[in-house]
């Protein structure tokens, strides 16, 4: 009896030894199994991440692409407008100038500078120039106008609008190149 009281305890020992390596080898397999799906879901995260990346990039670039093409064209509409300011001046010496003729002789004289003059202003405009129209009794609007001086108001109306036009302003493709010098009524 004593060897079948000590087969069963080593029996038994071994049966604990064998339950105990099943559990072991259970758990590493889930572990594995956990580390397995772990590393997939990693991955599939580091996917989605450079996907994520990848794509910010995107619309950051095409963004400046066309932010840069907006800039080139404007800058190709703008390209001009140092030479247009300078002209602008030399116009105005012209419309004075042909004021100024008054004497019957000058006529021919002035019918040379009214073609030269009515040049100037056809190539400007084909530039992209265009006068900004102001009379007399307009609301004063400080987008296109520069108020150069206030006068007292001839007449109750008159009050805050224009009286008069010192000096004509232009546009550059609807861009403001020189504001319109006027006097307005107090």
């Amino acid at each position: 009896m004593t060897k079948n009281k000590g087969k069963k305890k080593v029996d038994e020992k071994e049966q604990a030894l064998m339950e105990e390596l099943a559990e072991e080898t259970l758990v590493s397999d889930s572990e594995h199994e956990k580390e397995e799906i772990s590393e997939v879901d990693q991955l599939k995260s580091e996917i989605e991440e450079h996907k994520d990346k990848y794509l910010r990039l995107y619309s950051e670039f095409d963004n400046f692409r066309r932010r840069t093409a907006k800039e080139k064209l404007e800058l190709t509409k703008t390209a001009s407008e140092g030479l247009t300011v300078a002209l602008l001046p030399v116009v105005d010496d012209f419309e004075r100038g042909l004021v100024a003729f008054t004497k019957e002789e000058d006529q021919l004289l002035k019918e040379g500078v009214e073609l030269v003059y009515q040049k100037l202003v056809k190539i400007l405009e084909q530039q992209g120039v265009k006068t900004i129209e102001v009379n007399e009794g307009d609301d004063f609007n400080d987008e296109v106008h520069e108020a150069i001086t206030q006068m007292p108001a001839p007449i109750e109306k008159l009050k805050g609008k224009i009286i008069d036009v010192v000096e004509k302003g232009y546009l550059l493709n609807d861009k403001v190149v020189r504001f319109a010098k006027v006097v307005t009524g107090a």
